[in-house]
């Protein structure tokens, strides 16, 4: 164990000088209790030597260490170890820390007390429980403390156990106490070396004080210096564990830990440990008032200088009067040495600091701990600011109320260098208080956020978080010459959870376009790390938004939220958050975890949902603006893209989104236009320039960016003095093109066929004739094979399959993502593309089977099968339908249902069937009357065709069988066997009972579970689907199978011969700029949720508590 090969325990070695009729050792042991070696006739060098520990004992591995349980105490366990007072503080603390398990501390408070059983005051013990106590849990401090049950140590072991009594069982800062004891004074310390695992330990039910190990303690260390019965032999190893525990780091490493020594009461020894620790500067709080000492060294610091001997020793003469045994004895060398000790803590006077619990009370603990440190800390860096090392301290202990009232509240100036590396700790350790509090006052996120601190923000990310997991897989593919994270891994991990929604993040400060491969990008990243890496020092153009991903990879909500609101374009940034958290909710294995990602992404979708309804009440031509902007900080992306990707079905729900959606479906035309006249102008199209069909005016979302140049032209005459004819240049080049109109009659034309619902209405219409050409070649005209076929109406649907087979590759390899491989994945997903390339193998297999006579037969029947899988496509068409649509939902969740059930029934119908064949033909080797009379018979036993002639032996009729099995298997008929006829009918009994009524009933049941659950969101869920299929029919051609071969051929010459692009595509992107009324609508939305929230009751009961 680690405890028994590094830790050692001193023995006395030198049992000399002996007392009480030679019984008794110096070192307070029995003298026959030592080893024979030890018991020697060392007596002549008794006499001339005083005993000392450190000469008179020697070492050996400890017999003492592990866990520590305390019988009949209730509690978890506690760690201890037996070492020696000279063992090195390295190895004890990383003990406690790696082995133990003991988080590492933010602070050190090493509560040092009097010896023996003396009184406690009460307003000591209200500092310890009050003050003391609370100041380590919020602080995640250590308290160093005596650890028996005597005294303040015991009055310190009560204050833990009294809060761990009345804290939450979910909470997570643990108030850790270590006891530091010496070996000799533990009362029953042999049952701590009785070699049990864990140790048991009995403690004495008593109200008074004793030497027993105090059970509130997390861990002890017990030092054994080779005394017994003695105390002060952990003094020496209690400083040097303090001294080094100092030098240690926090958990950020931007400070050392601080460790503050209190000192309550004591005695006249407690001036030379107060001496010593002072000496290697460790900071001491006295309580003044608590006890001799204390009161001692209180009014030593009021005194005057320490050049003025005479009233000095006049001073120690009167106060020190309680610590002397006699009174009014001339000054000895004891008193003398007291005298230089007093000196010398008064020369370091600048580390204490003198409490006086009587008047100022243990409401405010917690800042005098810290003014302590802080004033300590300003003596030992000279060079810093004088308010820096009290920040540190501040965001270590992550009290932000300390630092409002103490640090930020008007008297200090506080500039940017000051607080840089504060604001570092506070991200790494995910304090968004204190990164509001730093931009608040005086921090420019601007000159803060640099590539260079982006990366080391990211490389900061914890071990066991996903985040850091995934970016370390990308590192380990050596695809990049260095071996640290770069801005590459955290774009290629954005890319992988975002997908082809946004164009690859951070590719411009690395000179890449976002249509570089990845393997070209990785090539020229390489070039430029082994040059000059001049990106690293250059801004991020959207800090905020670089900060809210990189808050979100890490799940962190209060500080991906606080992000949020500071970035722009609130509503894509939550989408995006949403898309992210729901992707790594896929990825993350453990339960806890994966649920909180899940909850974040609800919220985010929330506020996406509430900053748009805000947005939409405002104004309606902006908010659809809004959606179908593309943002330049998240690639491109639009609202509507993101919430797809997201899985935003909520935020589909919104009546304004739909209302967008709406729009776009019927195009210029208005919404209310009957669907008789869409069909009859479809068949008559010159109906078009007539006033049959109702279109809108023709402004379209120009009026939203006509506000928006004309508010923004107009500040910049008014504010900058720009002259009025500049702003009017300026407007009209802005607004060139956005109200230029087409002549009528080539613009009515393209209203009604550009529109999607005429897109859908024609391919519907023709997809009904498809169906009736199909099953009119099927029933009536399917020609036998060449050369007497196929017949003319064949070929045409040869042709129309074909026309639907060009369909489907434009959509798998011209529309969607930038990426090939991903545009093909992406179609890939969609359930309906795949029934669509089912269809069209079916068709392609049927059509070269119908082509040859030897499989004709079989061709004819791929053809029959297809027919119904072109049919069930028909379901997709109508899930446009606002009646329709909820109920195809439902019905494909209740498909999953019927799976399960199929799987119960299909265990119960073979052990029914395979029984049932055994019990009835003793022979029958034939394998298609097997598989008949074990699947088949059996599942039509549910109907109700039941053979009672061939299974009951009473109704059994006369016929040819035979009972050879030569015969049989030349082909005969099998007898049914009579022997167990009575177990057969009872088999069947039972199999119609089960399946009949429990298994029938439970797909019933699960139905209408399903139903239930999904009928509540069947709306968002069609809402959410209705979104997929206008975007699909918005993009396709005007025209329908088969004359959609001439809009492709018109697309193939005017996309990539003219390269002339789109103009519909900006119904789902164009690019403007909102950013300022989107924010102005956030900020209305976090007002009125901050106010209600509020006044809410139980805000109001909180309130009325504090009060």
């Amino acid at each position: 164990a680690f405890e028994n090969d590094q830790s050692h325990d001193g023995v006395c070695a030198f049992p000399g000088f002996c007392v009480s009729n030679g019984a008794l050792c110096q070192c307070g042991g029995v003298r026959d209790m030592h080893d024979s070696i030890a018991t020697g006739d060392f007596f002549g060098a008794a006499i001339v030597s005083q005993w000392d520990s450190r000469q008179h004992s020697s070492e050996c591995p400890t017999d003492a260490y592990g866990q520590l349980e305390f019988a009949g105490a209730g509690r978890r366990h506690s760690h201890f170890v037996r070492l020696s007072c000279d063992t090195s503080p390295q190895i004890i603390y990383t003990l406690m820390t790696s082995h133990w398990g003991l988080p590492s501390p933010n602070l050190v408070v090493s509560v040092v007390a009097g010896e023996g059983h003396e009184k406690v005051k009460m307003w000591v013990r209200d500092v310890l429980r009050n003050g003391l106590i609370r100041a380590a849990q919020r602080t995640g401090a250590w308290i160093l403390t005596g650890g028996l049950r005597e005294g303040v140590a015991r009055c310190v072991g009560e204050a833990v156990r009294d809060y761990e009594a009345g804290a939450p069982a979910l909470c997570k800062k643990k108030v850790i106490a270590v006891g530091m004891a010496p070996w000799g004074m533990v009362h029953n310390r042999q049952q701590l070396i009785s070699g049990s695992f864990p140790a048991r330990y009995y403690v004495q039910n008593t109200s008074r004080d004793s030497s027993c190990l105090d059970n509130n303690c997390q861990a002890f260390l017990l030092v054994d210096d080779g005394s017994v019965g003695r105390r002060g032999g952990e003094t020496a190893f209690w400083a040097n564990l303090e001294d080094y525990i100092s030098h240690q780091r926090t958990g950020s490493g931007s400070i050392e830990i601080p460790v503050l020594c209190m000192l309550i009461s004591g005695g006249s020894n407690m001036l030379a440990r107060l001496d010593i620790s002072l000496r290697k500067a460790t900071p001491w709080l006295v309580l003044a008032g608590s006890g001799p000492a204390a009161d001692f060294i209180g009014e030593l610091l009021g005194s005057l200088s320490p050049s003025c001997s005479n009233v000095l020793v006049w001073k120690l003469s009167v106060s020190y009067e309680c610590l002397r045994s006699q009174k009014r004895k001339p000054l000895d060398q004891k008193f003398f040495f007291l005298c230089v000790q007093a000196l010398s803590i008064y020369q370091n006077k600048e580390l204490i600091t003198i409490f006086h619990g009587e008047q100022e009370g243990a409401d405010d603990f917690d800042t005098v701990l810290l003014k302590a440190l802080v004033s300590a800390s300003k003596r030992m860096a000279s060079k810093a600011s004088e308010y820096t090392e009290e920040l540190k301290l501040a965001v270590a202990w992550n009290r932000v109320d300390i630092a409002k009232t103490e640090l930020f509240n008007g008297d200090i100036q506080w500039k940017y260098e000051d607080l840089e590396d504060s604001m570092t700790d506070a991200l790494v350790n995910d304090k968004p208080q204190f990164v509001r509090l730093f931009c608040e006052n005086g921090l420019n996120i601007l000159d803060y956020l640099t590539h260079r601190r982006l990366e080391d923000l990211y490389r900061s990310l914890p071990d066991s978080s996903l985040a850091y997991l995934l970016l370390q897989r990308r590192l380990s593919e050596r695809q990049i010459v260095v071996n640290y994270l770069i801005t590459t891994q955290v774009s290629r991990l954005l890319w992988d959870l975002l997908g082809d929604v946004c164009q690859p993040f951070y590719y411009g400060p690395l000179g890449l376009d976002s249509t570089t491969s990845t393997r070209r990008a990785l090539k020229q990243v390489n070039k430029m790390l082994l040059g000059e890496c001049l990106y690293r020092e250059q801004r991020c153009l959207s800090p905020w938004s670089a900060l809210f991903i990189w808050a979100v990879l890490q799940n962190r909500s209060e500080m991906a939220i606080y992000f949020w609101e500071m970035a722009g374009e609130s509503v894509l940034s939550a989408l995006g958050a949403c898309k992210m958290l729901r992707e790594l909710s896929k990825l993350e294995s453990e339960t806890e975890s994966k649920l909180a990602m899940k909850e974040l992404a609800q919220t985010f979708e929330n506020l996406a949902h509430d900053v748009f309804s805000e947005c939409y009440q405002n104004s309606e031509s902006r908010s659809f603006t809004l959606l179908i902007r593309r943002s330049p900080v998240w690639g491109g992306a639009t609202c509507l893209q993101m919430a797809t990707s997201a899985d935003a079905r909520l935020f589909f729900s919104h009546d304004g989104v739909q209302s967008l959606l709406s729009q776009i479906w019927w195009g210029d035309m208005e919404r209310s236009t009957e669907v008789w006249k869409l069909v009859l102008t479809f068949f008559l199209p010159p109906l078009v320039y007539t006033d049959l069909i109702s279109f809108r005016l023709a402004l379209n979302y120009s009026y939203a960016k006509f506000d928006y140049y004309v508010i923004e032209l107009v500040c910049f005459h008014v504010i900058f003095k720009v002259p009025t004819e500049l702003v009017e240049v300026s407007l009209k080049e802005n607004l060139k093109g956005e109200f230029e109109s087409l002549p009528f009659i080539v613009s009515r034309w393209r209203k009604f066929w550009f529109a999607p619902v005429t897109s859908f209405l024609g391919n519907v219409l023709m997809y009904f004739l498809f169906l009736c050409l199909f099953a009119y070649i099927l029933l009536v005209d399917f020609k036998p094979a060449p050369p007497d076929g196929p017949a003319t109406l064949e070929f045409v649907l040869y042709f129309w399959v074909f026309t639907l087979v060009c369909e489907e590759i434009r959509q798998s390899f011209f529309v969607g993502g930038i990426v090939m491989l991903q545009r093909m994945k992406n179609y890939i997903q969609d359930m309906w593309n795949k029934c669509d390339l089912v269809a069209i193998a079916l068709f392609t297999l049927g059509l070269c089977c119908r082509m040859f006579p030897w499989s004709f037969e079989f061709g004819r029947a791929m053809m029959a099968i297809d027919f119904m899988v072109f049919t069930l496509r028909l379901i997709h068409i109508f899930a446009v339908h606002k009646q329709l649509g909820p109920k195809i939902i439902i019905v494909g969740k209740m498909m999953k249902d019927v799976f399960f059930f199929l799987f119960f029934l299909a265990v119960w119908l073979m052990a029914y069937g395979v029984a049932n064949q055994a019990l009835l033909y003793s022979y029958d080797p034939r394998p298609d009357w097997i598989f008949r009379r074990v699947f088949y018979r059996p599942y039509l036993h549910i109907f109700g065709q039941i053979p009672i002639s061939e299974m009951d032996a009473d109704k059994l009729v006369e016929v040819n069988c035979t009972d050879d099995p030569q015969r049989i298997e030349a082909g005969e008929e099998p007898c049914v066997s009579t022997y167990a006829n009575w177990l057969v009918v009872i088999l069947l009994v039972i199999y119609l009972l089960v399946t009949n009524i429990l298994l029938v009933n439970l797909l019933i049941a699960m139905f209408s579970y399903t139903f239930s659950k999904v009928q509540e969101r069947s709306d968002t869920y069609w809402k959410f689907q209705r979104y997929n299929l206008i975007v699909e029919y918005h993009s396709r051609p005007c025209l329908a199978p088969p004359f959609i071969i001439i809009s492709h051929l018109h697309l193939l010459i005017k996309r990539y011969i003219r390269r002339i692009p789109s103009v519909k595509r900006q119904d789902f992107g164009k690019k403007c700029r909102l950013n300022t009324w989107e924010a102005i609508q956030k900020e209305n939305r976090l007002s009125a949720q901050n106010k209600q929230q509020r006044e809410s009751d139980t805000a109001r009961l909180k309130s009325t508590s504090v009060k």
